[in-house]
């Protein structure tokens, strides 16, 4: 598993070359789908960052940069970086199992909390901050060229910089050839299953301090953006030609300076700068990592529709799931059987952009068709999790959220909900007198 902005970086000639059209439809098919048996797994993780004692009140950016100036001194087997917003994101090294995945992420989040803890900081697991306006801490020329961009379509480009956090599972492309592992049967699940994961897993229903109605507003966020830049392509092409020609026509975020702001052009495609200008591979590469699709090939696939989760855990139980239902030849097989019927709703429009993942969004497994599927695809990932490695802790974890919500028919939204009733605050992840619980 590799990051395909990255493919063939030591080539500096390579990478000033100029493009043409054809050169970029070759280099995105080749590098966005390497096929093979999926043997790996991988899990990026954000998070919100809040006081301790008070998670209402606002970080200052002065306490966020001591906060990760003293978190980048400390051995991490996962990547850290910072979101625009002050999100912090851990992204794991590629794992042989989903075992080894989990327990690499959880001894870097151990020590991740006990850093902002001395801080007197915390991780909240929730997919849109409920409390705290959007606020810009990366003041960086790419981000001053998004925000420019993203504020062209309305303000849910910038609350989906600065107040939203997931949980994404990076997953092998898969076979070449067709099958339950190959790579077109992988790319089409991700795209229908992916709506049982936005509705299970929806944990975002508030923003600026009030329920918006949506069980993940974060997947409205995303909707907001637009189909150029959150979009997925059709469905209805083989996955390698589809990404290339989505690629092609996505409208140019900012075209990069030595020097200055970056130039941030309105309406120009890639496709129209190869044809009127002189873009390279790294424009090319630049270009590939503005996309922000809820699938993203990467040489690997990067699933975004999960909503941050609850407790210190509840990321484990997407990451094991997901993995069980794409991996596991079985599972993959019942999965895609479970959600073939709702790929009718999946039109006309590409995810997430049609009714089946605005419904998802909105009504969680309150759904009856999304909970019917999620009833199946969690009870064969359950199945399937002991034949992947999984022990009895990671199988346990799974069972109980199936228990508690997807039986139910609910999701952790509907738990924070819960908790809004009857209070004049808003939900507190540590506890705290000031607001009911956050369910963990």
């Amino acid at each position: 598993m590799s990051d395909a902005s990255t493919d063939s970086a030591g080539d500096c000639t390579e990478h000033r070359t100029v493009l043409t059209e054809a050169d970029v439809e070759a280099l995105i098919r080749g590098i966005c789908f390497k096929t093979g048996p999926p043997r790996t797994v991988g899990v990026e993780l954000e998070w919100l960052v809040h006081e301790l004692r008070d998670p209402r009140l606002p970080v200052t950016p002065e306490r966020l940069a001591a906060a990760y100036a003293a978190l980048r001194t400390v051995p991490l087997e996962s990547a850290l970086t910072v979101e625009p917003g002050g999100q912090l994101e851990l992204s794991s090294p590629p794992a042989a199992s989903l075992t080894a995945c989990v327990e690499t992420v959880s001894a870097d989040l151990a020590a991740v909390r006990s850093v902002l803890r001395g801080q007197g900081l915390a991780l909240a697991g929730l997919g849109t901050d409920p409390w705290h306006p959007p606020r810009r801490f990366l003041h960086e020329p790419r981000y001053d060229a998004m925000e420019t961009h993203l504020d062209r379509a309305g303000p849910a480009g910038r609350a989906m910089m600065c107040s939203s956090a997931s949980v994404q599972v990076c997953l092998d492309a898969g076979h070449e050839e067709p099958g339950p592992l190959g790579h077109g049967r992988r790319w089409w699940l991700a795209h229908t299953l992916g709506a049982v994961l936005v509705a299970a897993f929806a944990n975002s229903p508030v923003l600026d301090n009030r329920p918006t109605g949506w069980r993940s507003t974060r997947q409205l966020l995303w909707t907001a953006i637009g189909p150029g830049r959150a979009g997925a392509p059709p469905l209805d092409d083989e996955p390698r030609t589809a990404w290339a020609r989505h690629v092609l026509d996505a409208p140019v975020m900012c075209r990069r300076r030595e020097s200055g702001p970056w130039d941030v052009p309105d309406g120009l495609t890639f496709r129209e700068w190869t044809r009127t200008g002189a873009p390279t591979r790294d424009d090319l590469d630049y270009h590939v990592s503005t996309l922000f699709p809820p699938v993203r090939p990467r040489g690997h696939l990067e699933l975004r529709m999960i909503d941050a989760q609850p407790g210190e855990d509840g990321w484990i139980v997407p990451l094991a799931v997901t993995t069980a239902l794409f991996d596991d030849p079985e599972a993959a097989e019942t999965a895609y059987r479970a959600v073939k019927p709702l790929a009718e709703r999946a039109v006309p429009r590409p995810a997430p952009h049609n009714p089946l993942w605005l419904d998802a969004a909105r009504a969680g497994l309150s759904d009856p068709e999304l909970r019917e599927a999620a009833e199946v695809c969690f009870t064969a990932a359950l199945e399937a999790l002991p034949r992947l490695g999984a022990g009895r802790a990671l199988t346990d974890a799974v069972a109980a959220f199936r228990e508690r919500h997807v039986l139910a028919g609910r999701c952790p939204a509907d738990d924070l909900l819960d908790r809004l009733g009857g209070t004049d605050g808003l939900p507190d992840p540590d506890g705290h007198p000031h607001g009911k619980d956050i369910p963990s």
